[in-house]
């Protein structure tokens, strides 16, 4: 069976939805993807939690070490983390409830997006939060 990502409603759905996204492995530094894709959706108008050990915050907000600790479930956990990652994550985003898991364009791990959605949790993978939330136009 191969994976397929909800269908352009479902997705437009999500993003008109969510007012919060945690970020996880979201870099401090400016000329990283990660924190480029995060700052665009700040300007979008969600809140941005940053998920990224040793850093105390990223463009203005507190950051957090692991999802685990979220004083809040996100509406979407947007990952930018290498598939390797990915089984660990699944585990926490389970954890806390979250409802949707967003893997960024190049995190790819067909059997762990599987074992997600057994849970009832949406999964899109391989694809960039940014600009599907861009061809939305508005």
């Amino acid at each position: 069976m191969t994976f397929q990502n909800p269908d352009s409603s479902e997705i437009k759905r999500i993003l008109s939805e969510a007012k919060t996204i945690a970020v996880v492995g979201l870099s401090p530094r400016a000329d990283r993807p990660s924190h480029g894709v995060a700052a665009a959706m700040q300007r979008f108008g969600y809140r941005i939690i940053p998920v990224r050990p040793a850093v105390d915050e990223v463009l203005g907000e507190k950051a957090y070490a692991e999802l685990r600790e979220l004083p809040e479930v996100p509406d979407i956990v947007d990952v930018f983390r290498a598939p390797e990652h990915i089984p660990a994550i699944v585990d926490d985003v389970i954890a806390i409830g979250a409802r949707v898991l967003w893997l960024q364009e190049g995190v790819v791990n067909v059997e762990e997006a599987e074992r997600a959605r057994r849970h009832g949790i949406t999964v899109v993978m391989d694809r960039c939060i940014y600009k599907e939330r861009a061809a939305l136009r508005g």
